[in-house]
């Protein structure tokens, strides 16, 4: 499986970068990086970029870089986090760097796209834009915690989060606990 990853300058990065560590054990993964994410990233966390023989990384104003074609048949990309600029250049369609010029590709080519905006309120553009972009078939998952079953630790949701994630895009994982049948209660008559 090929997979593109991009993120954006939200904050959140430590999140894309752990959902690039865990795929790329097992398929090629494609990341370019924003300008913004970098700053970003600075603040963050001085930890440094994720390397393996199947990671590939490319600058985000280098617009003739493979991932840009639609000949070149990435299976599905993940914008982790996407930025509310990120994401309104998608909404319009504005394909200026590699970012959302490999989006535009993407959705033309009819390819898994999913999104994770990070921001909190949401106000009324972003949540049309998200709308839009969910009515084209994108799939907008923002890192929301879950709170199942003793999930306690920050590693704990952050897998949750990279697990959910992979679900979506149908990359097989077992990084968080899933619910069976016999986990419910039953209700007593």
């Amino acid at each position: 499986m090929k997979i593109v990853v991009a993120i954006t300058g939200a904050s959140g990065s430590k999140l894309g970068f752990k959902f690039i560590e865990f795929v790329a054990k097992q398929h090629k993964v494609f990341v370019v990086i924003s300008k913004s994410a970098l700053n970003t990233i600075s603040y963050e966390h001085n930890k440094s970029l994720p390397n393996s023989e199947n990671i590939t990384y490319y600058d985000d104003n280098m617009l003739e870089a493979c991932i840009s074609s639609g000949s070149f048949k990435a299976d599905c990309m993940a914008v982790l986090p996407c930025s509310m600029n990120s994401m309104a250049k998608f909404t319009i369609g504005l394909a200026d760097t590699l970012i959302p010029r490999v989006f535009s590709v993407m959705l033309k080519e009819n390819r898994n796209i999913l999104i994770a905006p990070r921001e909190m309120p949401y106000n009324q553009i972003q949540l049309k834009n998200m709308l839009k972009l969910s009515k084209l078939g994108i799939i907008v998952a923002p890192p929301v915690m879950g709170y199942y079953s003793k999930q306690s630790t920050i590693n704990d949701m952050e897998n949750f989060l990279v697990g959910r994630w992979c679900d979506m895009l149908n990359i097989e994982n077992s990084l968080y606990k899933r619910w069976h049948e016999n986990d419910t209660n039953k209700l007593q008559s």
